[in-house]
């Protein structure tokens, strides 16, 4: 997956947080909104944006009236694992750059891949 221009994240940016929040889908009107304190954008840049990412395969979108309502397709998270997992296929030494990565971490973020690790590995093979 690649990876997002600096207006492309601030679109996904307000799409996740809503999303996060509970909230359906939403339009480029309401994105256009959720910008409008941060960012002085003209609404058609809005739509050519949210038009794009989900040409490019980020957003899903289905009509509403004349609007379109857009949604992520993936997570945060996911888009964010994604572009790590994309940063390990570029290295020549996959395991080295896993251990670099380990060292450079906080306590904190390795006590939390510790317990990623053992959800993983209690988990009892599929019969």
């Amino acid at each position: 997956m690649k990876g997002l221009g600096e207006l492309e994240r601030t679109v996904m940016e307000v799409l996740w947080a809503r999303e996060d929040a509970g909230h359906p889908a939403a339009t480029a009107r309401d994105v256009s909104r959720a910008l409008a304190g941060d960012r002085d954008l003209a609404h058609t840049t809005v739509m050519t944006v949210l038009d794009r990412l989900a040409k490019k395969g980020f957003l899903e979108r289905e009509r509403d009236g004349r609007a379109w309502r857009y949604r992520p397709v993936a997570s945060r998270e996911g888009y964010v694992t994604e572009l790590m997992l994309g940063a390990l296929a570029e290295t020549g030494d996959r395991d080295a750059a896993l251990a670099h990565f380990v060292r450079s971490v906080s306590e904190d973020e390795i006590d939390v891949i510790r317990q990623a690790l053992a959800g993983i590995t209690s988990k009892e093979p599929p019969a």
